[in-house]
């Protein structure tokens, strides 16, 4: 990549300009600084060569510091934000240095100043975000044990804070945001557990002061306290909302008049999803990172990318408010004969809600204002169609959705049909709109009819007819003939240029002319960037109409989504009920259905307060995960709004959803998966409650026989005695099957299967019961395993099978078989113990036959 070069010790430290580079570099040591030198945005020293690292440009020099050449690199103004683009994403911030001066009045150096500087939290450009995902600057604190914590999407002046009392809660809350940039005091106590995946930036303790974050925020929103908005009561909160509240004043070096209030997330009126919950169910992420198959890519059809933000802060927030539940509820079921006509228009309405931040940012683009006006025409036809909805959500959404007349008008008449990207060529406001305008326009304009008639007139006088007038920008009007006629120039031909083989002329009645066509350019320029400046003005008084436009129009676009996904995936409306429990008629997996080649197995599920556990066995590959998960997806899809694939649904209050579904290692943290699955086991164990949600697959299976099996049976005792949490416990320890006896509800249930010879047939079908066996060694026959390891495994499995109870060489228990219990009395014989715990309702003639064999070897040795 090129760069603006020039050698010499003009750049010298002692130059007037490197003084001038030298002093607003100091200002922002730790960031680039972009310095503006004519067509290019300069860097020099370490921040030319960290760019040229980071965007693989040329490193160039630029004069002498100490005798050692300067280095520099250097990218054009014009494709900045290609560069911006890359550097945000790498987590990087850039202050952006301008010329405010006028080069034709400096004396020295044109004054230049930083007018705003781009941080990954707080940008705005199309070009530097993602279109459907917020982008979000967050900033944490904290207070004897408290913690408190603020967001804001810049890009659309939405701000929140929230006070949290636990540390888990706090790291859920931010694995849910995401957040590009975070902001966190020096003295911040979970340093070590900030989110890797964005940028973190330390800041002074004194930024997080209440009084300070009182006062900054009083001065934002124009009021003398904070009473109306709900905040007081979080002064934790507070104090990180006014260290952000700073930070933007400080980056974005102008008003902020989008950012008009603040509000606090009520815990009660969210359900709690950890973060392995939000991993292990792969709402918007997979388990690879990626955004295929998730819960998110199933259900968003959303037509404009304001709707598919809001879809996914509902998928990662849903609700615990029936009322509010059911109100979203109705209006799918209004919306779905309407969905048709309706999501086409939305579709022409677009993404305005950040197109409205930048307006009142004032770094709106031509094509910003040519959207808006898009967006505003489509609504006088959406019109007939907001008024025939009976349901109460609707019609507040529609009352928000009125028309904006003066706008649109005024849109019309200024911005041009399709006007260029920026502003600074002109070519932006529309003929007519203003007659000043259109009067230095047509001087300019006109020059083409006088420019033909002046060749003409001069081929007739000088007798040359090969002579052309011309214009270029380096050299402007010119008459240019060539060598052949150099004898017929007239005396008052004044030579401008010498070419190979031509000759190009002034005379004095076309530099009069070329002074007023170029100066009437000039004119029109400085006049439409005036006039567009105005228009910032006479639209940003109606911004809060503008963002309540905007934010209901999302919230339809989402309504109508499920409405669509609801009539095209056969998705039926839940319902919500006071009591306890989950009951679910033919449910089904939302994502794993929409990626098999074959139908879907649809399963029921029931749990209530005389069974709220569900202890599950059946072969791996069975689908007893897929149950799992699929129930957690339908209460959660319920839980905002959304229809479930179900044929029935009946879901009573959930206040958290847990998972513990697989594991790996942490090893960053120095974790085992061992490790990780007690830990997230600890989690739920500490947290649950009778209204809680759990999905338990597989514990203990991290360590040795008789000590997983010990916690198995521990953890699955204690959610269902001392919890009575609502719970789907998933096992390949048979024993844990008689629990069923000795706990008053929990129920076995079965994932079925059917043998043929040495493979298995998945039937996929939930059943009432325990599993007869685990079928582990069909599963890896058809995994690939050598038939070779499958006999030799066959075998040990009967010689294991033969010696139950006793110990193995190693000194670790050995295996046990589905009929040992845990509570064995002591001093028994081992043959009374084993005759003990046998039902012999469950046995088969073969299984029957050979345990008499195995008791009757016990007795003779």
């Amino acid at each position: 990549m090129p760069s603006n070069t020039t050698s010499g010790q003009e750049a010298s430290p002692h130059t007037p300009m490197m003084q001038q580079y030298l002093g607003l570099k100091s200002q922002h040591p730790d960031i680039l600084l972009f310095y503006r030198m004519g067509d290019f945005y300069e860097l020099f020293f370490d921040d030319a060569k960290r760019a040229a690292s980071l965007l693989d440009i040329s490193l160039t020099k630029r004069g002498q510091s100490a005798g050692q050449p300067i280095p520099m690199a250097g990218v054009p103004y014009h494709a900045v934000e290609s560069y911006l683009a890359r550097l945000v994403q790498l987590g990087e911030s850039v202050a952006i240095c301008e010329q405010v001066g006028d080069p034709a009045t400096s004396k020295g150096p044109v004054d230049r100043k930083v007018v705003r500087i781009v941080t990954p939290g707080t940008v705005t450009d199309e070009a530097l975000m993602q279109e459907r995902r917020d982008h979000l600057l967050c900033a944490v604190s904290h207070s004897k044990g408290t913690y408190g914590i603020a967001w804001l999407d810049i890009s659309s002046g939405r701000f929140m804070l929230n006070q949290l009392q636990q540390e888990s809660d706090l790291l859920a809350l931010l694995q849910r945001l995401e957040p590009a940039e975070l902001l966190y005091p020096e003295d911040y106590p979970l340093q070590q557990q900030l989110p890797a995946s964005c940028s973190c930036r330390r800041r002074p303790v004194w930024e997080f002061e209440l009084d300070t974050a009182k006062r900054q925020l009083c001065q934002q929103f124009a009021t003398q306290d904070l009473l109306s908005f709900g905040v007081e009561d979080a002064p934790i909160g507070l104090m990180a909302a006014g260290c952000l509240m700073q930070y933007v004043k400080d980056t974005q070096r102008s008003q902020l008049p989008h950012i008009r209030a603040i509000a606090r997330e009520q815990n009660e009126h969210f359900m709690v999803l950890d973060a392995a919950t939000r991993r292990n169910l792969e709402l918007t992420q997979n388990l690879a990172g990626g955004h295929e198959h998730t819960l998110a890519s199933v259900l968003d059809q959303t037509q404009t990318a304001m709707g598919s933000r809001l879809l996914q802060r509902w998928i990662h927030a849903p609700l615990r408010q029936h009322a509010v539940i059911n109100q979203r509820l109705d209006a799918v079921s209004a919306l779905q004969p309407d969905y048709p006509e309706l999501q086409p228009q939305l579709k022409q309405i677009g993404d305005i809600e950040r197109v409205i931040a930048r307006l009142a940012l004032r770094s709106a683009r031509p094509r910003d204002f040519a959207r808006l006006r898009q967006a505003l025409q489509q609504l006088p036809s959406l019109q007939p169609l907001l008024t025939s909805w009976q349901s109460p959500l609707l019609r507040q959404l529609s009352q928000q959705s009125q028309p904006i007349p003066s706008i649109a008008d005024l849109l019309q008449q200024a911005i041009v049909e399709q006007p260029p990207v920026l502003i600074r060529d002109g070519g932006v406001i529309a003929s007519g709109y203003h007659e000043e305008l259109d009067h230095w326009r047509a001087l300019a304009t006109g020059a083409t009819d006088y420019l033909q008639q002046l060749e003409v007139r001069e081929r007739e006088r000088t007798g040359i007819s090969s002579l052309k007038v011309g214009f270029n920008r380096v050299h402007g009007y010119y008459i240019e003939i060539g060598r052949g006629s150099d004898h017929k120039v007239p005396a008052d031909y004044i030579r401008r240029q010498t070419l190979k083989n031509n000759e190009r002329f002034i005379i004095p009645e076309l530099k009069e002319y070329e002074d007023k066509v170029l100066g009437s350019q000039s004119k029109a320029l400085a006049l439409e960037k005036q006039l567009y400046d105005q228009l910032f003005d006479a639209i940003l008084p109606q911004l809060a109409e503008l963002q309540q436009l905007a934010a209901a129009l999302a919230e339809m676009d989402v309504l109508a989504t499920f409405a669509e996904r609801a009539d095209a995936l056969n998705y039926h409306r839940p319902e919500l009920q006071t009591e306890i429990g989950i009951q679910i008629e033919q449910g089904r997996h939302p994502v794993v259905e929409q990626v098999m080649s074959e139908p879907f197995i649809a399963n029921p599920l029931q749990l209530s307060t005389k069974r709220r556990m569900l202890l599950i066995t059946g072969p791996n590959m069975g689908g007893k995960s897929t149950y799992m998960r699929q129930t957690a997806l339908i209460v959660l899809m319920a839980s905002i709004g959304c229809f479930v694939p179900a044929e029935q649904a009946l879901i009573g209050p959930i206040d958290r959803i847990f998972t513990r579904v697989g594991a790996s290692d942490d090893l960053a943290s120095g974790r085992s998966t061992f490790m990780v699955e007690m830990t997230e086991t600890a989690t739920i164990l500490h947290h649950a409650t009778e209204h809680s949600l759990v999905l338990m697959d597989e514990i203990g299976r991290g360590t040795s026989t008789y000590d997983g099996l010990s916690l198995a049976w521990a953890c699955a005792d204690y959610l269902a005695r001392q919890l009575k949490a609502m719970t789907l416990f998933a096992t390949h320890y048979f024993e844990l099957t008689q629990l069923a006896e000795q706990l008053e509800g929990l129920a076995n249930v079965h994932v079925d299967a059917v043998e043929h010879g040495d493979t298995i047939a998945f039937l996929h079908q939930m059943q009432e019961g325990a599993a007869s066996k685990s079928f582990g060694l069909q599963v890896a026959q058809l995994a690939g395993v050598p038939k070779a390891v499958i006999q030799q495994a066959k075998v040990k499995l009967q010689q294991l099978e033969q010696q139950v109870d006793r110990t193995s060489t190693d000194g670790q228990p050995g295996p046990t078989t589905p009929q040992v219990q845990l509570d064995l009395m002591p001093g028994e014989h081992p043959v009374l113990q084993q005759l003990r715990s046998i039902n012999p309702d469950e046995l088969s003639a073969r299984q029957a036959l050979d345990l008499l064999y195995t008791l009757q070897t016990q007795l003779i040795n």
